[in-house]
């Protein structure tokens, strides 16, 4: 197909037509498809069933004798730091293991830091005045909803194939108002980047403004492959070490999406002064995890080899449909100059990137089909995309039957936004 911006006006108009009696067509079907948000499918949270058997009556001693039903061991179990100590890139004693949700954690540092302040820092950061968070933008909703709830003021720095701009990163973090960063580094959220090995070195390293500057560094896809390719990610806690700078990062990671989201397991990984901090305010919050789940975790994935298997698993179901909806796109809009869009090597979301202005009238257009998308928006601070293009795609929930037909929907309505504005540019 000829790129829409080559075709004159009465060509336009004859597609948009065509276009107009096409999406009559779908919206007559009485789709209700859901894409909003990156959840596992029930196929895949099947793979772990096995997790709501164990430990199993009367085992729940771990390998220190402990009982995994009372209180305390607000560390977590040993067994399970070092089951995930080479996820994680941390020997098993700097890290903490938490309940399921990783977003929890980086919400209860965010929290600690603002009320109580960091090692190295001069005291709570709420009570210096403004405070500034670097976010990768297109990035992920909801650490920009947790500067938002807490009056954080987000600066978008822009993503390239290796990660933030690191350019715009390093000049950014010489104001001292500027306390931390979000940092997907592994198969980005949304866009699929893996941080480059310099980008972290620089990321760990950089001469910053505020001495107790902090990298949220959520490595929520690090087992997440959709390929056979694996790529090595630096390590951010070795690289910050020895550029002098140990206490830099705060780590996260889960197995929401690699057990049972609901009741996976969240880590919390950091320098040893770091870790002290964390386990002293998370002290006076609890008095202890879920031992009984650390402990059936511990079980279900202690054979050698389990973890991967698993993960293999997770790929053959995940791939096909991701595979779905950029073969749809490519068929339906390869040469026409209205879209863009990523093919990740791994996580769980396609970005997709329509015409300036396009992106909120796609969401509304594939809603008059019955299909619900990510807001447009959702991919930038405060839910807003100054130029209205960027789509964050989420195929690992629906059934394939249901992201083939959803593809359709995606690609139609964006050939039909993008052939209604390039005609409102031609008048």
């Amino acid at each position: 197909m000829r790129p829409l911006s080559d075709q004159s006006p009465e060509t336009l108009r004859a597609s948009l037509a065509v276009l107009q009696e096409r999406y009559a067509v779908l919206k007559g079907r009485g789709l209700k498809l859901d894409m909003t948000r990156g959840k596992p499918a029930p196929e895949q949270l099947d793979l772990s069933e096995g997790l709501l058997a164990l430990p199993g009556n009367r085992d729940h001693f771990t390998e220190a004798g402990e009982d995994a039903r009372n209180y305390g061991g607000i560390q977590g179990l040993a067994e399970v730091r070092r089951l995930f100590s080479g996820v994680l890139g941390a020997p098993p004693e700097q890290i903490a293991v938490g309940n399921n949700s990783s977003l929890a954690l980086m919400h209860d540092c965010l929290v600690y830091a603002l009320l109580k302040g960091v090692p190295g820092g001069a005291g709570p950061w709420s009570r210096e005045g403004e405070i500034r968070f670097l976010c990768p933008v297109p990035g992920y909703d909801r650490h920009f909803a947790l500067c938002e709830t807490y009056g954080i003021i987000m600066e978008r720095v822009p993503m390239t194939p290796d990660g933030p701009d690191m350019g715009a990163v390093e000049d950014r973090v010489r104001d001292p108002r500027v306390k931390g960063m979000w940092c997907v580094p592994q198969y980005s959220n949304p866009g699929g980047e893996t941080y480059a090995d310099d980008t972290v070195e620089r990321l760990a390293g950089m001469r910053t403004g505020a001495p107790d500057f902090r990298l949220f560094w959520d490595n929520a896809y690090a087992l997440h492959h959709l390929t056979e390719h694996r790529p090595v990610l630096r390590n951010v806690l070795e690289a910050a070490a020895a550029a002098g700078q140990p206490e830099r990062p705060f780590v996260f990671a889960s197995t929401s999406k690699v057990t049972l989201a609901g009741a996976g397991l969240a880590f919390f990984a950091a320098s040893p002064a770091n870790l002290r901090w964390y386990l002293a305010n998370v002290g006076k919050r609890s008095i202890g995890p879920d031992k009984l789940n650390q402990l059936r975790h511990a079980r279900f994935l202690a054979q050698e080899g389990a973890l991967d298997r698993l993960m293999e698993s997770h790929r053959r179901l995940l791939a096909p449909k991701f595979k779905a909806v950029t073969d749809t796109l490519e068929r339906h809009l390869a040469g026409t100059g209205a879209a863009r869009w990523t093919i990740p090597q791994g996580g769980y979301f396609i970005l997709l990137e329509v015409p300036e202005g396009c992106a909120s009238r796609v969401v509304e257009l594939a809603a008059g089909c019955g299909l619900a998308m990510t807001p447009a928006g959702a991919t930038h601070p405060y839910g807003r995309d100054p130029q209205d293009r960027t789509l964050r795609l989420a195929p690992s929930y629906p059934s394939l039957a249901e992201v083939e037909a959803a593809a359709e929907v995606i690609a139609l309505c964006t050939l039909l936004a993008a052939t209604e504005a390039r005609i409102r540019q031609a008048r």
